[in-house]
């Protein structure tokens, strides 16, 4: 690490942070137009040929001051080592996810979807699975909650291509008992 940036880290403020963000950012995009041009084996190249390739990110600072990225597309890593870009058909809708004290709002954009092709496929309760389609359009997101919910009461409605899916959390339920004492 050299020492210009090893004196940044020491006065952290947030846009030290956007400027290291950006750096890693074109330090990506860097080997990305390296792999395309050099270092793509045949069978990656297959991957990508004739696919639209979509990649977009959002960054959001959290309550506790930390940034965090979420990626969408259709582009993803794959693979230990010598990362691989994997382009699939699908692609990764732009999503928001809100938590209230008693529910999660799970809002996605999925614009051109017909309603009767999108399926959500609660996994378990922290994780749900949105699939949507239509002739010339996939849409496929894998989604963590950040709360247990109760999957049997949740809602979903599709609005001009937005999907907002309403998840109940579940209920604290009180781990002890109370013993009533009787007189003996």
């Amino acid at each position: 690490m050299s020492e210009e940036r090893r004196e940044r880290r020491k006065r952290r403020s947030i846009f030290d942070l956007f400027d290291e963000l950006f750096e890693e950012l074109e330090e990506e995009l860097q080997e990305f137009e390296h792999m395309f041009s050099w270092g793509l084996g045949p069978e990656e190249r297959v991957e990508i040929v004739g696919k639209p390739i979509v990649y977009g990110f959002r960054i959001e600072i959290g309550p506790d001051g930390v940034p965090k990225i979420y990626e969408f597309g259709n582009v993803k890593r794959s693979g230990k080592g010598r990362p691989r870009i994997v382009v699939s058909d699908a692609l990764e809708p732009l999503m928001d996810i809100y938590e209230d004290e008693d529910k999660v709002r799970v809002v996605l954009e999925m614009p051109g979807v017909d309603e009767n092709k999108i399926k959500v496929e609660a996994v378990d309760e922290r994780h749900i699975v949105v699939e949507g389609s239509n002739h010339n359009r996939k849409y496929r997101k894998e989604i963590e909650l950040p709360a247990e919910v109760d999957v049997d009461a949740a809602k979903a409605v599709y609005k001009n291509g937005v999907l907002e899916i309403t998840l109940p959390k579940k209920k604290e339920s009180k781990k002890g008992k109370i013993i009533k004492i009787e007189k003996g």
